[in-house]
């Protein structure tokens, strides 16, 4: 059996405005055309927002700390581009 290469490319462009931020995530598999799609959130439901880079530096904090504040959550994006919670 033998397969061949079939590349997809996955991009999540996030844009932050006075309303709130819109995230664009866009997929294309191979020479196909790219597949987008549009999410848009008001101010209070990004409010606390933690992006992935943010979500790093802060499981290392923890793990120098050796220690989980009880009940700690945060608004997150998942690989979907929709508004999920975050907990630690």
């Amino acid at each position: 059996l033998q397969l061949r290469a079939h590349p997809v490319e996955r991009r999540t462009h996030i844009v932050s405005h006075q309303h709130g931020m819109t995230v664009t995530k866009t997929l294309q598999e191979g020479e196909g055309e790219p597949k987008c799609q549009s999410f848009s959130y008001s101010c209070d439901e990004v409010r606390g927002l933690l992006l992935e880079g943010a979500s790093v530096l802060l499981l290392r904090v923890l793990a120098c700390q050796q220690a989980v504040p009880p009940g700690l959550t945060f608004p997150a994006i998942d690989t979907e581009g929709h508004l999920c919670t975050s907990s630690y």
